[in-house]
């Protein structure tokens, strides 16, 4: 349900509240995964909408614990099952090429980010050139959701970002969609759309016009128009990806919706911190007896701040940007309830990584917010954003890779308002849809030999049942890498600052840290020195993992992209 203005802040505190009241009866432990294909039989199979944000917090959302007012997430909450330990790639190429495939990001040939060229070759296609796990696109050796699901009669459209490569061959209509409009690059002004963003729609080159024009409105005009357009077209369900850039930087917003929040974060990040997690004990996301990690070493307690009001301002507009995209994604359920398929639509959200620390202010004297701005909320308040985490973007401890992520599909999900703790992991998407369409995996595409499928259907746990999980969870970005295995979680950071702090420097991977995630979420006491074998028998598995799924040591990598740094 779409909520007017007025009501939004009234809304967002009743439905919150009725979230917290629910019952946590789903608990993590091992039993048979349900068969390929079962389903429940509905007269059509299901219609498909998967929903990611961009560089969004754990907690910036209200049924995860955040202030900013987000009441169409928080219905579908309520009236769907939220997970609290569903993973990302701890990036946003990594993470969409996961999203996309069902396969670790390395697999794909984006274990980096996309149309990045190391020294030693990254042309053509397939593995014969150079190195396979950081092509800087999707290979051919990977299936999209989109050309999994055609197959069965899926009508594939996608709005939003691409950043899974944007050679010709490469774009979302050339990997199974049938429309497409957004951006096939990463961040973009948000007001106009730059030339270096690409934006298309289809094949054509467009651009961003009118007075009015924002993003995330506009990719929601098409996602509606697609919803409209598809819903009866024929007999035939629709996948639809809504891939927003909110709320990435440049913090762009339009003035009604800054002055919604302006003022309300002179309170501080260490406030906000500690609002946040209380009112995750209160909905039941963590344990009661947490105890909120320290704020990072990077920042100064608010109290010794002496210019708050610009600080204010930027997680103002940050916040505007999140209620921005709450009101489309209000928009696309006001199409789908419009439709009358609202009972036999899933629709999933969720990050494509942990909060942005990364110094962006590239016009300063000039305030955040209009198209003429270009700067982030910074590391003060995505340590905020990922309360009550660790660490960030581009990093793997939970900060890093933990996503919200919410389930509505009224067919299937009986316990509404439910918080699983069940371990999830983007490569599962891929499964689960196939699952629910009846579809198959592929060995072959178009003549291209297709690697085996790495994620496990989510089907048991929507509907109400526990699943057998992965034997484990790996994960490397940066040279920062982890493992989960049950209840522990092996993880190591290649260091604090990476090429996107501007630490021109060599750097070499710390050591293994070791945690028990049922006694320990917030990766607190590093067990590491208590229990040795473990660690080596993990670090071993990693070992193996990386082999096989193409990792590179990332200080052979980043050389090399500092000799190309520094010859440009």
């Amino acid at each position: 349900m779409n909520m007017s203005r007025m009501n939004r802040r009234d809304m967002l505190r009743m439905i919150a509240g009725g979230v917290g009241m629910v019952a946590f009866g789903l608990t993590s432990s091992n039993c048979a995964d349900i068969p390929h294909g079962s389903a429940k039989k509905t007269a059509k199979r299901p219609n498909i909408v998967l929903i990611l944000a961009d560089d969004l917090g754990y907690s910036d959302i209200g049924c995860f614990g955040g202030e900013i007012a987000t009441p169409n997430l928080d219905s579908m909450a309520k009236e769907g099952i939220r997970f609290t330990q569903f993973y990302n790639c701890a990036r946003c190429c990594p993470s969409r090429a996961s999203l996309l495939t069902g396969l670790y990001p390395h697999q794909t040939g984006l274990g980096f980010m996309a149309g990045v060229e190391f020294e030693h070759g990254m042309t053509g296609e397939g593995f014969e050139h150079g190195t396979p796990g950081y092509l800087g696109y999707l290979n051919r050796n990977c299936v999209t959701l989109a050309e999994a699901l055609k197959p069965v009669g899926y009508h594939t459209l996608m709005v939003g970002k691409w950043h899974v490569g944007a050679r010709e061959g490469m774009l979302p209509v050339d990997r199974g969609f049938d429309e497409y409009y957004g951006i096939l690059q990463g961040a973009s002004n948000y007001f106009r759309v730059d030339e270096l963003a690409m934006l298309r729609r289809n094949r054509e080159t467009v651009e961003s016009k009118g007075e009015k024009y924002y993003t995330t409105d506009a990719f929601t005009d098409y996602a509606v128009k697609f919803i409209d357009e598809y819903a009866h077209k024929d007999d035939n369900p629709y996948f639809l990806y809504a891939a927003y850039t909110a709320p990435h930087w440049p913090l762009h917003a339009f003035p009604e919706d800054i002055v919604e929040y302006k003022g309300k974060y002179m309170v501080g990040w260490d406030e906000v911190r500690r609002r946040r997690f209380d009112r995750q004990k209160e909905l039941g996301l963590i344990t009661p007896d947490a105890v909120l990690t320290q704020r990072d070493l990077g920042v100064e307690p608010w109290d010794s701040i002496t210019a708050k009001e610009e600080w204010d301002l930027r997680m103002a507009v940050y916040a505007a940007m999140v209620d921005r995209m709450d009101q489309n994604i209000g928009r696309i359920l006001d199409a789908i309830k419009r439709s009358r398929e609202e009972e036999n639509t899933i629709v999933m959200f969720l990050s494509d990584n942990g909060a942005c620390p990364e110094p962006v202010e590239r016009t300063p004297g000039i305030s955040p917010g209009p198209a003429e701005s270009f700067s982030g909320y910074l590391l003060p308040w995505a340590n905020a954003s990922n309360t009550p985490f660790r660490k960030y973007k581009h990093w793997v401890h939970e900060g890093g890779i933990a996503t919200p992520f919410i389930v509505k599909w009224p067919a299937v999900i009986r316990n509404t308002g439910a918080i699983t703790s069940q371990v999830g992991h983007v490569i599962d998407v891929m499964a689960t849809y196939l699952n629910v369409a009846g579809a198959d995996y592929p060995k072959t595409y178009n003549g291209n030999d297709i690697f085996p499928l790495e994620g496990k259907s989510l089907l048991p746990i929507f509907e109400g049942k526990t699943r057998a999980g992965h034997g484990a969870l790996f994960w490397e970005h940066e040279g920062n890498r982890a493992v989960r295995q049950g209840r522990w979680k092996l993880v190591s950071k290649y260091s604090d600052m990476g090429i996107h702090f501007g630490n021109d420097v060599t750097r070499y991977p710390n050591d293994w840290e070791l945690y028990d995630m049922e006694a320990d979420r917030l990766e607190m006491n590093n067990l590491a020195a208590k229990y040795p074998r473990r660690v080596q028998a993990m670090g071993e598995m990693y070992d193996r993992w990386a082999k096989r799924c193409f990792v590179e040591p990332w200080e052979l990598l980043y050389t090399e992209w500092l000799k190309r740094h520094r010859a440009r």
